[in-house]
């Protein structure tokens, strides 16, 4: 940053031609340059100390006095700042034959005091701190300059890049005054929304014309509108404003993308095995970014099953609806509308359907960006069916059990759900996080409607931490866990379950057992494979291969955990694929054995289990 014009005695500059004329070296009737220095005296140095000044000098005492060096020193204390350009150096012969050199000095006016203008977002306590080592001290263009730089660091760091200090100029009493532009916002104008409301552009904008411009909430700004998914690529430009050249006029420049489409697709899941999906959606319905999505999905059942899950397609159908902005900018709603046939995985050789509505309103609180509350409510009807009596009846007399407490694990019923829940997350990416923490803990009260002592409540809980590892991998150590907080009553098809690609892998569905409560832990590292992310591929580059552990217990088991002899708790590591597709989540395929006693019906081996989305929600 240059600095405005200077009063005298201020120098505005340090140009050679100054440094030329410092030729003030009286001469001698001797021959000086044959002597030796006897001592050297400072004069005219009031506040900077002599000391200071003869530790920046070449010639010292009992040095040969030579006339060219004596004049680079002279140069060498002008560039130090403190004093103006009448300095001179006078030899003066001693009757021993030596020469004492008189350094005669003239300081700058010393800094008085400072007053500044202009300065709204940064306080001026804030800017003291950088001009405060200057008091006091002569006038020194270069500490000047130095403490302006600090003072525009300071203001590039808080985001504000368009501030500058436009002058700054010294009083006679020694008093420093600076004037400070701080880029303030003319106007904000939006182009490229063809389909997009203006008003919804608008509401993801937080930067507002008349405030300083600050870079870093600009940014905030761009992300967010990228993430509504409407636009494919966001910009902004700077232009001084035509109106004011201290004010600046801001272009949000977007480009939008294609929103609605029709997908076809298919796949293997372990809990919905062969599959194959139609979805139909729009990320911009009405031009009001908000996400209608319609699919449906045909199964042929869970893959890698025991023998209590009944052989039967899964069918499965799903209406959602997202508002970005309920209400207003600091709430979102997803709805959703549900339909679900399958092999039940938690009542053996069940068949269950459910059918429901549900509404989740998320909350950022404005004190803590990691924070943020939901509330869930919604009606659902589960509908259990038997799916295979004889089978069901000989495990029942295997056991010894009562073939009448079988109608007790088929109940469902019509449920009225109250959730509301606290999520954390601090995550720097969600594809392929390294840093950060994401937790959550719910809490969800189901009503029974046709029955009240159906009625339960249930708490869970999540949280993990990531740990970045060398340039690209990490470590993530999770820990979730659930228990029921009443309802005696509450019907086995909302059990707890482990076993499966999304909470104890290298176990079937259900295989490691079924309870009111539960506790798991995992450890797992994600790394590039080799060479392979370096080539200029975006699906290689979202690659990792993983080397995990996971370890999980059950507790209160129901009658299926006891019908099919199932271990309860288990420690398994493995090792896996994940690729992130952003929009999507997690996709996976992991192998893992067990490192315990996998029970009469797992294997010792391990098995291949298939997700999509991440095991932890």
């Amino acid at each position: 940053m240059v600095l405005g014009a200077l009063s005298t005695p201020y120098c505005a500059c340090l140009a050679e031609e100054s440094e030329e004329e410092l030729d003030y070296i009286e001469e001698s009737s001797y021959d000086s340059n044959t002597a030796y220095i006897n001592d050297i005296e400072i004069l005219g140095s009031n506040i900077i100390k002599p000391d200071y000044i003869l530790s920046k000098m070449s010639l010292k005492k009992g040095d040969l006095y030579d006339k060219d060096q004596m004049q680079q020193d002279l140069k060498t204390i002008y560039r130090l700042g403190y004093f103006t350009e009448r300095m001179k150096a006078i030899p003066v012969k001693n009757s021993n034959g030596t020469i004492s050199l008189k350094i005669i000095l003239e300081e700058n006016i010393p800094v008085t005091d400072f007053t500044i203008e202009g300065n709204t977002v940064v306080s001026g306590d804030e800017i003291m701190q950088y001009l405060l080592p200057l008091k006091g001290k002569p006038q020194n263009i270069t500490a000047i300059n130095e403490a302006m730089e600090k003072i525009n660091n300071c203001y590039y760091s808080k985001g504000y890049i368009l501030s500058k200090i436009d002058s700054i100029y010294d009083d006679p009493d020694g008093t420093l005054n600076l004037s400070i532009t701080e880029g303030k916002i003319n106007k904000i104008l939006i182009t490229g929304n063809e389909k997009t409301k203006g008003y919804v552009v608008e509401r993801n904008i937080m930067t507002e014309p008349g405030t300083v411009y600050n870079e870093n909430q600009v940014k905030q700004d761009l992300v967010r509108l990228y993430s509504t998914q409407a636009f494919k690529d966001v910009n902004r430009t700077i232009e001084v404003s035509e109106d004011d050249p201290d004010k600046f006029d801001i272009t949000i420049e977007l480009k939008e993308q294609r929103t609605a489409s029709v997908s076809v697709g298919g796949g293997l899941d372990s809990a919905t095995g062969a599959f194959g999906s139609v979805g139909i959606s729009d990320n911009n319905f009405r031009g009001m970014n908000q996400r209608v999505s319609l699919t449906g999905l045909v199964g042929s059942g869970i893959l890698m099953s025991d023998s209590s899950i009944k052989n039967h397609m899964n069918y499965q159908a799903e209406l959602s609806f997202f508002e970005p902005h309920f209400l207003n900018a600091d709430n979102s709603l997803m709805s959703k509308i549900y339909f679900r046939d399958l092999g039940s995985y938690q009542i053996p050789l069940a068949v269950e359907r459910r059918i429901g509505i549900e509404g989740t309103v998320a909350h950022r609180l404005k004190y803590n960006r990691h924070l943020s509350t939901t509330l869930t409510g919604g009606v659902e009807y589960i509908n259990l069916d038997e799916g295979d009596i004889a089978g069901i009846s000989s495990m029942y007399r295997l056991h010894n059990l009562n073939i009448a407490d079988r109608a007790k694990q088929l109940e469902g019923g019509l449920f009225l759900r109250i959730a509301p829940g606290l999520a954390y997350d601090s995550r720097d990416s969600v594809v392929n996080p390294r840093h950060g923490a994401l937790a959550s803990v719910r809490y969800e009260e189901a009503f029974g409607m046709d029955g009240f002592g159906k009625t339960n409540g249930r708490l869970t809980a999540m949280a993990k931490k990531y740990i970045p590892i060398a340039k690209k991998s990490s470590l993530t150590f999770t820990g979730r866990g659930g228990l029921k907080a009443h309802g005696s009553d509450m019907p086995e098809v909302m059990a707890y379950r482990l076993g499966g690609p999304y909470t104890i892998r290298g176990y079937k569905v259900n295989g490691v057992g079924t309870g009111t409560s539960f506790i798991m832990g995992s450890a797992e590292l994600a790394t590039p494979i080799p060479f392979v992310d370096r080539l200029k591929v975006n699906f290689l580059q979202n690659l990792r291969i993983t080397f995990w552990v996971d370890a999980g217990r059950v507790f209160d088991p129901t009658i299926s955990s006891t019908l099919y002899d199932r271990p309860i708790h288990a420690i398994t590591a493995g090792i896996g694929l994940k690729i992130n597709m952003p929009g999507v989540g997690p996709l996976s395929v992991d192998y893992g054995f067990p490192l315990t006693n996998p029970g009469p019906n797992g294997s010792p081996n391990g098995y291949f289990t298939f997700g999509a989305g991440d095991m932890m929600y």
